[in-house]
């Protein structure tokens, strides 16, 4: 059999050492110039062009490289920024600079002046965070960036044949928020089409031969208007000089068959990974000319795949397609870790388990290989290392965290008494005022404090020595907050390195790497565990600093971990067993920290569940039965201490109006969510349902480093009570301050405090 076309829907654009990161920072410091930092991406881009190419790909993604988010550098393409976001030079040019997009996302850059940053939320359901494009009604569309042309340019300066890859005209409007007058999104369509043409056409001139145009909308219910707008925008966009690969992912678009097999498009991409079924769906229908791109590696774990079941369920297709099929991965690998090469301290058992992006473009290269030639010694050799890779993982299993999750019980995971109740109980305890005032959980992690945590990690230092200077470090965050006044106090996780990997690291069946780095949002990096055993918690992990931040001051100090949904989502989880079972097992781990803290004099224990929304299946169809274990896991946790133990939870840049019951359901006592952005827009959904218990809508962003006024945050507080009984509400910042520094924190909560007690005077 002729062997099939190896093609990659995109690369990780930070580099196997977070080396566009380091660069971002040094340019926003001042310590790098534009021109650095742009040879910086230069030489990222070429080193993950040769190794897509080195690996059998033909096609080169080119546009899934970004400074800061791909889709925000769509909308500069497109023209489509923030008046209060341009510089003045800019709006008499029409054309847009690097610093522009920067100031989108941040709120401020190395020129231009400060303005409010632009919405950030999760890419559909992943943990990868885009920023949200803002449209008038009389927005115009028109080619003002020229980024994404270079990089076409640069890649055939090169040698490599360029396949251009741009989120799809109908998915960025879905994405896009409406500003100003309410307005109906789709009205701008054919404006956006004539400027999608445009970019098509540089393309042509180019010599481009394939774009990617990336429309993952299509995994979700669309109604029939956005079913239509599919339909006309891809006929207005068909091109005779170029080839549309369609490209879709996170789930099935079976539902929309019909639909998309009538598009004049020459390729379509389907994601085998979280939906195999529908490959029969769109086989009978595709046409003679029309190539079949296949999404059999999976794009968002590390997982290694199966080789050679993957190549059985594909022989039949490959045959009959021959070279109308491309192997794939499921979606872009942006979602994994860069390179497994670099990993040298980890366990052989571990690791040859493992696939990161550079080497699921090999494994898509071994499919092809089983497929060609299923009888040569390199299949054997890779049949023989998927066996292994099986067997090992069969091995593992604990059968005692097994047995104690089959004996759960409907009690397990229900408090003693309703809310109503326990809330009179905590607040005679607690006798707090009204507006309580607390933050997220994490105040700035210093260079000093990582430096210390680096120099440990090395052994460099003592334990004893260690943990002497992080008691220091936690004596000086409670008497920062004291002196701010601020109510509900923290310790500042100053020896935690993650809110994740700081508990895996404690966990059985959980397993690190030294470079696993993926994106999260702009030059956020994060480093998820891997799950790849039963997990249980062998020892107390929060315990012994929340009992010293306690033992430092007479107000309450919150325990803070973080929630075994988040802890699941936010790591690469074992493929083996269901989602569903290895929440409830971290549920009962962190059950018993709860207990263990509350044991200890801890009576506010804080369970992040930043990542609960982001699980959400996209077919609402399919919303039930996640909801339902996810609250579970959540309940689990929490459930086994007494009424006057108040439990909070926190929540990240979360649409809540379709998830509004299932979060009521947590039955959390106090929840914190990120709203400042929206200007309190999301706590309707609180107002709407009349959420019964409390609420800590964020005051102040904290993923900017501008300081909020007093009176800022004066009037997202009334606006907060005119949607929430002011008994209900709490005041915080939106997330942790992990990321921030002291210069930036103190005068920002000095500001929230204030903010509180004129609201408090006036309020009564």
């Amino acid at each position: 059999m002729q062997t099939v076309k190896i093609a990659s829907l995109g690369f990780p654009r930070i580099g196997r050492q977070r080396e566009l990161k380091f660069a971002q920072e040094k340019y926003w410091r001042g310590e790098l110039t534009q021109e650095e930092l742009k040879s910086v991406a230069k030489g990222l881009r070429s080193t993950h062009w040769k190794w897509q190419a080195d690996a059998g790909v033909t096609l080169l993604p080119v546009g899934d490289f970004a400074y800061y988010d791909q889709v925000l550098t769509l909308s500069a393409t497109l023209n489509a920024i923030p008046e209060r976001h341009r510089d003045e030079s800019e709006t008499t040019s029409g054309e847009i600079g690097l610093d522009t997009l920067f100031r989108v996302a941040r709120g401020r850059a190395p020129t231009g002046k400060e303005a409010p940053a632009a919405e950030m939320t999760k890419y559909f359901n992943t943990n990868y965070h885009y920023i949200v494009p803002e449209l008038t009604e009389e927005q115009q569309f028109s080619i003002a960036y020229e980024q994404l042309f270079d990089e076409v340019s640069e890649a055939q300066a090169l040698g490599y044949q360029a396949k251009p890859v741009l989120l799809g005209p109908v998915s960025y409007l879905y994405l896009a928020k409406s500003v100003g007058r309410d307005f109906d999104k789709l009205s701008l369509l054919p404006q956006l089409l004539i400027a999608y043409e445009q970019i098509l056409n540089r393309f042509s001139g180019q010599g481009v031969q394939w774009v990617q145009l990336d429309e993952p909308v299509l995994a979700l219910e669309l109604d029939s208007e956005w079913q239509e707008a599919i339909t006309s925008a891809y006929q207005l966009l068909q091109n005779r000089n170029l080839n549309i690969l369609l490209a879709s992912y996170y789930g099935s678009i079976g539902h929309h068959q019909t639909l998309v097999s009538a598009l004049p498009v020459a390729a379509i991409h389907l994601d085998l990974v979280t939906a195999p079924e529908q490959l029969s769906l769109f086989l009978p229908h595709l046409r003679e000319d029309q190539v079949l791109s296949l999404g059999v590696v999976n794009g968002r774990n590390v997982w290694a795949a199966d080789t050679d079941l993957i190549s059985e369920r594909l022989a039949v297709v490959a045959n009959d397609l021959k070279t109308r099929i491309w192997l794939a991965p499921s979606c872009s690998l942006l979602h994994t870790p860069v390179d497994l090469d670099m990993e040298t301290k980890l366990e052989p058992a571990l690791k040859q388990q493992l696939a990161f992006a550079k080497q699921k473009l090999v494994e898509l290269a071994q499919i092809n290989t089983l497929l060609s030639s299923p009888n040569s010694e390199e299949s054997q050799q890779i049949v023989a290392s998927c066996i292994e890779r099986r067997n090992a993982r069969d091995a593992a299993a604990d059968q005692q965290v097994i047995e104690r999750v089959n004996g759960l019980g409907e009690r397990d995971y229900e408090r003693d008494t309703a809310f109503i109740h326990r809330q009179q109980l905590q607040q005679d305890k607690f006798q707090l005022p009204l507006l309580p005032t607390t933050t997220i959980g994490s105040f700035p992690q210093t260079p000093a404090i990582r430096g210390l945590r680096n120099r440990w990690r090395k052994d460099e230092i003592s334990e004893d020595f260690y943990n002497q200077q992080l008691q220091q470090v936690t004596k000086d965050t409670i008497e920062r907050q004291l002196k701010l006044g601020i109510d509900v106090l923290v310790h500042g996780e100053a020896e935690r390195n993650d809110m994740v990997e700081y508990f895996g690291e404690q966990l059985e069946g959980f397993g690190f790497t030294q470079f696993g780095w993926v994106q999260s949002y702009g030059s956020r990096c994060v480093k998820p565990p891997l799950i790849y055993g039963d997990v249980s918690r062998p020892n107390a992990m929060t315990v012994e600093w929340a009992e010293y931040a306690q033992s430092l001051t007479e107000k309450p100090v919150k325990g803070m971990l973080t929630g075994p949904v988040t802890i699941l989502h936010w790591s690469f989880a074992r493929e083996d067993i269901s989602r569903e079972q290895i929440a409830t097992q971290i549920g009962l781990a962190i059950r018993d920290e709860v207990v263990d803290l509350q044991n200890a004099g801890i009576g506010i224990i804080q369970i992040d569940e930043p990542a609960f929304r982001e699980g959400l299946p996209l077919k609402k169809a399919d919303w039930e039965h996640y909801l339902n274990w996810a609250v579970d896991a959540f309940k689990l946790s929490a459930a086994g201490v007494a009424d006057e133990t108040q439990i909070h939870t926190h929540m990240c840049y979360s649409e809540f109006n379709e998830t509004i019951a299932a979060i009521a359901a947590m039955d959390a006592d106090v929840i914190t969510i990120e709203t400042s952005r929206s200007r309190m827009e999301l706590l309707t959904a609180f107002e709407d349902f009349e959420y019964p218990n409390e609420i800590g809508p964020g005051v102040y962003d904290i993923h900017t480093p501008n300081t909020p006024t007093v009176d800022e945050m004066v009037i997202l507080i009334e606006k907060a009570a005119r949607k929430i009984p002011v008994r209900q509400l709490w005041v915080n910042p939106d997330c942790g301050l992990k990321t921030r520094t002291w210069d930036e924190v103190e005068p920002a909560l000095q500001n929230l405090v204030q903010a509180t007690k004129v609201l408090r005077r006036r309020l009564g």
